[in-house]
């Protein structure tokens, strides 16, 4: 399976999607102006790799800013997880800087929604 790897822009995130090594992160800013046109590619890769799964997946997320849309987006993506918790051992990794609360509840609001197995890690800025 090809990996996927888009470069971040001031409004959207960098993506390294990387089956054969173990890499599934999504980071920086994510405010596309069209999130379900910039996050189809990813949902449909994700969709793919689970056909085949890893042993153990860990998805991490290390955003510094997301909008609504996107917000919606990582809701379609952890249910994704969940939906094949089955498959294999599904963690998500959840990054957020030490100062910002509101991501670190953020992240604390979607493993409660999502029952999936978060970790989370706070980063010195």
């Amino acid at each position: 399976m090809d990996s996927l790897t888009i470069q971040h822009t001031d409004e959207t995130p960098s993506v390294m999607l990387d089956k054969s090594q173990g890499i599934f992160r999504i980071a920086d800013n994510s405010y596309p102006d069209d999130a379900r046109k910039f996050y189809a590619p990813v949902l449909a890769w994700i969709e793919k790799y689970f056909e085949e799964p890893n042993a153990e997946t860990v998805f991490e997320f290390a955003l510094t800013y997301f909008n609504t849309s996107s917000a919606k987006i990582i809701t379609k993506i952890l249910n994704i997880l969940k939906e094949n918790s089955y498959k294999t051992a599904v963690k998500v990794r959840w990054c957020y800087e030490s100062d910002d609360t509101d991501m670190q509840k953020s992240g604390v609001r979607y493993q409660q929604l999502s029952g999936v197995d978060f970790e989370f890690v706070e980063l010195e800025v």
